[in-house]
Order: structure tokens, then sequence, then C-alpha cells
């Protein structure tokens, strides 16, 4: 019994205590067979506060800069620091930008001061970022990338702060300051700093045009009706990276905690994250954004979710093929006369795999249809699957 007390109160430790992460317990079988006595709960703060000396820096910088720019990442969504995260940047009028491949949500979408999403290039990080004198990190890596970059890694002239709670995280960020603390306590640190002079609003986020229905479904439009459909309070979980860029243009977030997606590029996350936060949120309606390729990595979620009977919406982007892996072939010197093997999906069929599985599901490849399908598939409160034929 030792060992599984062990093994519990260290999860319990990994888990509860700053930083946060995904904590695996091993259990011999026999140990729930012996007999034990019952463990006192005990009470261990898991929050920190920053260091005052290094977080009044981060707040003069703030206030002197002219042209501030925040990035957020997942760590301040887990951190339940959302709507500090939003007085802050009202408080300095600055620009807010998501880190490269944040897993969660971190600020709303539709806000004033919103930017957008940085790509995973060093070069186009700084490209986008230029013209700000002052880079706030909070709760993010600065930065993640998904391929080897060169040159700065901040464009030139401008300081870089981050506010994080895992020491890792920042004893890797090449430049500037880190302050390891409890996220949320250090934004209300910063929060309770007077107002400082009055600075312009910058320039409004460009307005996204309207995609339109074609013979031939865009995943622009899918995603543009599938926001539509959907309730600001459903929780998606999403897998098809070849279009997330579309998805971030069309299918905004607007609540904490209600997207969830991979935080690198590895695939088969998906699906069955959709089982798990369908579980650990009960009343919400859970939608399973995935591509097909990503989809054959593990449809047996969708057996698990009708057995457990949850209100999973499987939304499947079908257009045959793998193409985040030949969208980012020629990065590895692949080209067109020379293609990745494997990496058509020519004949999936995936209505047919769900019934096997005992969930409904239904085939749109027209866009005048998908609305209704979208809806019927919600509302049923059931594990459903909608595959969309998309170019």
């Amino acid at each position: 019994m030792f060992r599984l007390r062990f093994a519990l109160a260290r999860a319990y430790h990994v888990a509860m205590q700053e930083p946060r992460g995904p904590v695996f317990v091993s259990i011999p079988v026999d140990d729930w067979d012996q007999p034990a006595d019952v463990v006192e709960v005990i009470r261990v703060s898991t929050r920190f506060r920053p260091d005052p000396v290094r977080i009044a820096e981060i707040g003069d910088a703030l206030d002197k800069c002219k042209r501030p720019a925040i990035v957020v990442g997942a760590e301040l969504d887990r951190a339940d620091a959302w709507s500090e995260a939003i007085q802050l940047a009202e408080h300095h009028n600055a620009r807010v930008y998501v880190a490269p491949m944040s897993s969660r949500c971190s600020f709303p979408e539709d806000h004033r001061l919103f930017a957008g999403f940085l790509p995973a290039m060093r070069e186009k990080i700084v490209r986008m970022l230029n013209g700000h004198d002052l880079i706030f990190a909070v709760g993010a890596p600065a930065f993640a990338y998904h391929v080897e970059g060169s040159r700065p890694h901040v464009p030139d002239g401008a300081a870089l702060y981050q506010l994080i709670d895992d020491p890792a995280t920042a004893a890797w960020t090449p430049v500037g300051t880190s302050v390891v603390a409890n996220i949320r306590l250090g934004l209300v640190d910063l929060l309770a700093r007077p107002a400082p002079h009055g600075r312009p609003l910058p320039a409004p986020r460009e307005v996204v045009e309207r995609a339109e229905p074609a013979a031939v479904m865009s995943v622009a439009y899918a995603l543009q009706t599938l926001s539509e459909v959907r309730n600001a309070a459903d929780i998606v979980v999403e897998e098809a990276p070849s279009s997330r860029p579309v998805m971030q243009r069309y299918l905004p977030f607007t609540r904490s905690q209600t997207f969830y997606t991979m935080a690198s590029g590895g695939l088969g996350y998906g699906m069955p994250a959709a089982v798990g936060v369908a579980l650990g949120k009960p009343g919400s309606r859970v939608i399973a954004l995935i591509g097909d390729g990503s989809t054959m990595y593990s449809p047996q979620a969708i057996y698990s979710a009708v057995q457990l009977d949850l209100p999973v919406t499987f939304v499947i982007l079908n257009n045959s093929r793998y193409a985040a892996l030949q969208e980012f072939a020629p990065v590895f010197g692949f080209s067109a006369s020379d293609p990745v093997q494997g990496t058509d999906l020519p004949g999936l069929d995936f209505v047919s795999l769900a019934n096997s599985m005992g969930c409904k599901g239904v085939r749109v490849s027209d866009a005048l249809s998908l609305k209704s399908a979208l809806e019927d598939a919600l509302s049923s409160g059931k594990t459903s699957l909608v595959e969309i034929v998309v170019a």
C-alpha cells in the first residue's frame, strides 16, 4: 500500500501545484484488494505570487512604452485569468496576439484589441510584431517554433517580458525578463498599479470577408456555418491542422474554456480528447472538429462516446488527403513531381464507420444543406457525426 499512497500523493502534488500538466499514475492491480487506513486530507497552497521587484519592472515598462503588444497563451486560461487579461489589455490599449500553437483560447477573439494569431515561425513572428516596442508574453512560451529559424526572436528595439508559471519555460526564453509566478496573481498585481497616461487605441483588425457557397464546399464556408450554428458556450476540441488558419478567421471563440487543441504538431489527440472534455464538463455540448487524416488515428473514440452516451458531435472535414503533411512537405525538400507517398486518402466513408459503432452520421457535400445537418446533430443531445466534403 505504500506504493499506492506514494503514487497518489505524487499525482496530487504534480496535478495541483503549478505548473500543472498530465499525470500518469501506475497502480499494481492487487493493491485494490488490500486493506488501507483512511488518509487524512491535507491542504496545500498551490499558488505563488511574483517577485514584487520584477513585477513592478514589468509594470513600469508597460507604463512607459508607446506601442505594447500582449501575447497570450494556454496557461493564462488554465490559471483562470481570462478577465484579468482583458482588463490589462484595456488598461494599456495594447494589441493582443495569440501565441504560436496555443492549445486554448485565452482572449475573446471578437474584442476590439484582438490582433490575431502568431505563426510558429520566428521570422514571421518578428514581422507581425514589428512596430511594437514592448512585448509581454502571458502564460505562453516566447516563442514556440515549428521549424528552425534564424535572426532575432523579437523586432529590433522591442523589449520582451514574460509572466509564466513554469520555470522550465522561463529558462529557455532567449532574451528579456521572465517572472515565474501564478499568472492570475501577477496580472492582479499589475492591475493594482495606477492607470497609465492615455494611449491611443491601435487600428482595428481587418473585417473578415464572408465565405459564399460553391459547388464544392470551401473549408471557410463550412466553418463559417459551424460558427453561426454553434452556441458561444459550446466547447470545440480541434485537430484539423491544415484548416486551422481558416478556423482562426471564420470560427471565433469568445469565452474562456471553450476551445482545446494539441500544443504541438502531433496527431491523434483530438477525438479522444473530445470524449475526455465531455466527461470533465458534464452538461456542455462538445464539438470535435477533426480532419479526415486526423480521424484515422483514433476513430475508436466514437465508440467510447456512444457507450458513455456523451453529447459529442464529431465534425469531420474530409478533403481526401493528409493536407497538413502535403502542404508542409516543401519545407523538407519535396515537390509536386516528388510528392510524399501515402498522403492521399480516397474513398473513406466516415458515416458508415460511425454507424458501425452505433453513432448516427450524415455526409454533407451540398453547402446549402450544411446548416440544418449541423443543427440536427448539435440539438440531438447524443453522440453524432457530420462528415463535410470540402475542397
